[in-house]
């Protein structure tokens, strides 16, 4: 049985604060953890010190799980990027459910390559399973994804996007940041909320039982 394994790294994390850096990090990978319990076969395991890997369930729990990382920094505003690879493959060895570590398999070798090897590209996110319409479909989503998210500075706009992601309506989010209706409404136009919110239910739909 070939099983969904997702490997990250912190991109450029030798020119952060290494202390503050490993904190945020283990805190997000932490809340993953406790919050997908049923959709993790072998947790979410900092390697590396920047790194992490893990065994999921299936692939809609794998998405959900990166999405879910993704506007977790945003919400509790890290700042850092992190650099995914979900590869589906074999694990030959039992699955080891208390840390992810300890397994053996071409699925566990072939994503450590490909993490590898996705270092050299300008892309965050690389997709690779058996169904290859559904692969190229994801990838192409998860492009369009990282070129709104990754224009957003935690400064300026981090706030007002977790308000957007958590409220929705620019009404409600003018009154949470304490600003205009108009501002706002600008603000969702500027920043994408609309385009961000149709390509998060573009790939949540595509991997859905």
């Amino acid at each position: 049985m070939k099983h969904y394994i997702l490997m990250a790294d912190i991109i450029e994390s030798g020119k952060k604060d290494s202390k503050q850096l490993m904190k945020d990090f283990k805190e997000l990978v932490d809340e993953v953890n406790s919050t997908y319990v049923h959709g993790v076969l072998s947790p979410l395991t900092i390697t590396l010190g920047d790194e992490f890997q893990c065994v999921l369930k299936d692939l809609p729990s794998s998405i959900d799980i990166i999405l879910y990382l993704e506007e977790l920094k945003i919400h509790r505003k890290k700042n850092f990027q992190l650099r995914y690879v979900l590869n589906q493959g074999n694990i030959e060895t039992p699955i080891n459910k208390e840390v992810a570590y300890g397994m053996l398999g071409t699925g566990l070798t072939e994503a450590r390559e490909k993490l590898s090897e996705y270092k050299s590209t300008r892309h965050r996110f690389l997709i690779s399973i058996e169904n290859k319409v559904l692969q190229e479909m994801l990838m192409n989503a998860f492009i369009i994804l990282e070129n709104i998210i990754d224009k957003w500075d935690i400064e300026k706009d981090y706030e007002v996007v977790s308000n957007f992601i958590t409220l929705k309506d620019y009404k409600l989010v003018s009154e949470a940041v304490h600003k205009t209706r108009s501002q706002l409404w600008k603000r969702e136009k500027t920043l994408n909320i609309e385009s961000y919110n149709s390509i998060k239910n573009i790939i949540e739909l595509s991997i859905k039982k």
